[in-house]
Formats: C-alpha cells, sequence, structure tokens
C-alpha cells in the first residue's frame, strides 16, 4: 500500500496471466435503492490517489462524485470495514490486496466479487548514498539481513495492519518453509530490525533515501520505488538514489470491490467498473507506482531502467487465508506484540 505523490508502487507484462485469473467482472446485486444517486464513497488505503480528471471524468460519464475515505494502511482499512460492515462507512472499497482478501471474504464484506486493479512486487530497497558514504556492500538478499554488518540497518512494516509487511511474511515462509521463518525473524530481531506501524511511516519516516531522510538505508517497498527516487542534481543527478533488491518479492495484487450493505451499490459497480477501464488505469503509475492491470498501458520511460519487477517472484501458492492467523499469532510471539 502506497502513494508517490508521496509515492506508491507494481507491476505489469509477462505476469499478467496470472493476474488476469484474479480479475473477474463485479457481479454484485445491485438493490434498487439508489436509481439516482448523485455521490459514492470508496473507502481506501492512504496511499490510494484519485486525480482530479479521474473525478472529473467519472462524473462526466455518470453524473456521480467519487468521495474517498482514507482509512489506514491495507491490514487497518480491511479490519475497519469488517468491524463496520453491518453498516458499511463506504461504499465500495479499494485496495484490499492478496494478502488481506482471505479477511474480506471469510467475512462477507463484498457484494460480489473482487476485481484485480493493479499490482507489484514488494521488496526491499536500499540508500545506494548511504552504503556509498559508509564504504559498505549493499545487500544482495533477505538473507542478508541478519548479519552483523547489517545491524540497526532495516526497516519494515508490521504485518498485523500492513500489507507490505504481511507479504514479507508470507515471503520469509516460502523461503525459509514453515521449519525455519520463525528463526528466520527471530535472528532479524536480535539484529535491531525497526518494525513501523505501516509503510508510510516506514518508506517515508524511517528511511535515509527518501524525503523523510531518516536513519535506516534499508526498507521493505516495492520493486518500482526507485523510479520515485530519481534525482534532478547533485552525485545521483539522473539516476535513482535506490536500489530494489529483487531477491525474495512478493507478487502483490489490489483490488476493488463493492460493499456488502453498501447505501449506493449501483453507484460503487459504475465506479469499480470504471477503475478497471483506461481512463483510470492511465493514472496508476504516475500517481501511486503500481502496475496497471491493462497491459495496454503505457508505463512511463524511467520505469525500464528503475522499476523492474522480480523475475521469480514468491508467495503465490501460498494458501495466506488459511495460514494467516497462525502466522501473525508466531510473529507476534516473537516480537511480543499483545
Amino acid at each position: 500500500m502506497f502513494n508517490f505523490k508521496k509515492f506508491t508502487p507494481m507491476r505489469a507484462a509477462a505476469t499478467l496471466a496470472a493476474i488476469t485469473l484474479a480479475t473477474v467482472s463485479l457481479t454484485g446485486c445491485a438493490p434498487a435503492g439508489d436509481a439516482t444517486p448523485t455521490e459514492v464513497t470508496i473507502a481506501t488505503h492512504d496511499s490510494a490517489v484519485f486525480t482530479k480528471e479521474v473525478i472529473a471524468e467519472f462524473k462526466a460519464q455518470t453524473g456521480i462524485t467519487i468521495k474517498q475515505i482514507k482509512a489506514g494502511d491495507t491490514g487497518a482499512m480491511t479490519n475497519k470495514l469488517v468491524l463496520t460492515k453491518d453498516s458499511p462507512i463506504a461504499d465500495a472499497v479499494y485496495g484490499i490486496d492478496n494478502t488481506f482478501s482471505g479477511v474480506a471474504i471469510e467475512n462477507g464484506i463484498i457484494d460480489g466479487e473482487l476485481a484485480a486493479v493493479n499490482f507489484g512486487d514488494v521488496c526491499f530497497n536500499y540508500d545506494k548514498a548511504w552504503f556509498a558514504n559508509n564504504e559498505q556492500p549493499a545487500p544482495t538478499s533477505i538473507k542478508d539481513l541478519t548479519k552483523p554488518a547489517f545491524k540497526g540497518l532495516t526497516v519494515l512494516s508490521n504485518p498485523t495492519t500492513s500489507s507490505p509487511g504481511l507479504a514479507f511474511l508470507a515471503t520469509t515462509v516460502e523461503v525459509f518453509g514453515e521449519s525455519g521463518w520463525e528463526q528466520y525473524w527471530t535472528a532479524l530481531k536480535a539484529n535491531d530490525v525497526k518494525i513501523a506501524a505501516g509503510w508510510e511511516d516506514a518508506y517515508f519516516t524511517e528511511f535515509s533515501g527518501s524525503s523523510g531522510k531518516g536513519d535506516y538505508p534499508i526498507v521493505l517497498s516495492y520493486s518500482s520505488s526507485p523510479a520515485f527516487e530519481v534525482r534532478d542534481s547533485g552525485e545521483y543527478a539522473g539516476e535513482s538514489q535506490t536500489e530494489a533488491i529483487l531477491d525474495g518479492c512478493f507478487r502483490q495484487t489490489e483490488y476493488v470491490g463493492v460493499l456488502k450493505n453498501a447505501k449506493n451499490p449501483a453507484a460503487a459497480k459504475k465506479l469499480a467498473d470504471f477503475m478497471l477501464t483506461e481512463a483510470f488505469q492511465k493514472t496508476l503509475a504516475d500517481n501511486m507506482y503500481v502496475y496497471p492491470i491493462l497491459a495496454t498501458i503505457e508505463l512511463p520511460k524511467a520505469w525500464a531502467d528503475f522499476a523492474p519487477a522480480a523475475t521469480k517472484p514468491v508467495g503465490a501458492t501460498l494458501d495466506i487465508a488459511k495460514n494467516r492467523k497462525t502466522w501473525l499469532d508466531k510473529w507476534s510471539e516473537i516480537f511480543a506484540v499483545n
């Protein structure tokens, strides 16, 4: 979850076939209570962006105004929607991803199906300037992060509330196996990894390579994040100050859906369908740094150089919905989170 107005990340092309399987038309029922709606409310994670042009285009097409409610990171947003499902805070939701979709489905908060809107690779990024200035080799693998050389250098987001955090937790399960992932996290903790509340806190406040100029030169983010860090001047003029570690990346997909018990389900259905059209899809890369689900959308030129996708993403075979609670309970025991 993300915004690169502040920034946000994700990818498209060769992997589209796999993602397309998750893209389904929204078939939720639309009760006749909103025959002439003038406004539709959509709940999103904090990084989602609806540009003025998108809002104007949707209104021109439908006569309906978009109202956006930012409801925290993906996990916090999903949990809030579960708690308010009998009287939802919005008509639609955007930003539930494949790490939290099981929560939405289990609790019956979606009317119909979720439809894939965009995707990307959750990867670690590092600050090239920090490592150059400290004359220290940068990490090349997630296995490096437990080594003494990287003690106290890494920040990542809490998997109990953050979708990138949960994505990385799932990554460690696949990479290290059921018998080894807890040992890896214990070693990370011993190596003074910092756990931030959410992705924005980790990236924009704690990370040294972005606007926050924090103390941590390694951060959990996305493979496309470095495209946002291309500098106009200085030592890194014309190139990115950061680089993604393309080892151990999790392919993340974000969805849109109509909320059950929505006041304006027909309007929500129109908005969900609109978000799968070129008018919305073409805004994703520039405004949220995510890869659009439509393969026909042209990506920014800088992405070819600075936003590579992982060639071997992990996580596709994991049953996150079945195992999420067990993984999180064990993770919380390691970090003593109540």
